[in-house]
């Protein structure tokens, strides 16, 4: 099963928010809520796939947030969860226009 699929399934049982994911989103000047992160991980795009980070496969979604904001959300998919290990409003000067590629 394609990492992507995997995503969707374990977000349909339960997010869990990791400390960093909770620091980042938290942060005043990006305040990122739980709907958006709920909402890209269940309708955005997989832009990077990671099968070998340690803390288990792992992959970057892009999503759209509350105003039309781009959000790239950091997640790993388990049996019962999916675990959010991070969360960030893109950087333009990293990312291409569409935020799908680095620069």
């Amino acid at each position: 099963m394609a990492i992507g699929d995997e995503v969707r399934i374990a977000a349909r049982k339960r997010l869990l928010f990791l400390p960093h994911a909770i620091r980042q989103m938290s942060r005043p000047e990006r305040m990122i809520t739980p709907r958006e992160m709920e909402s890209v991980v269940t309708t955005g795009e997989l832009i990077e796939d990671y099968p070998n980070d340690p803390r288990g496969h792992s992959c970057l979604m892009l999503g759209r947030g509350d105003i039309n904001r781009a959000l790239h959300v950091v997640c790993s998919p388990k049996d019962e969860y999916l675990a959010i290990i991070t969360a960030y409003l893109p950087d333009p000067g990293q990312w291409s226009d569409d935020f799908r590629r680095r620069r």
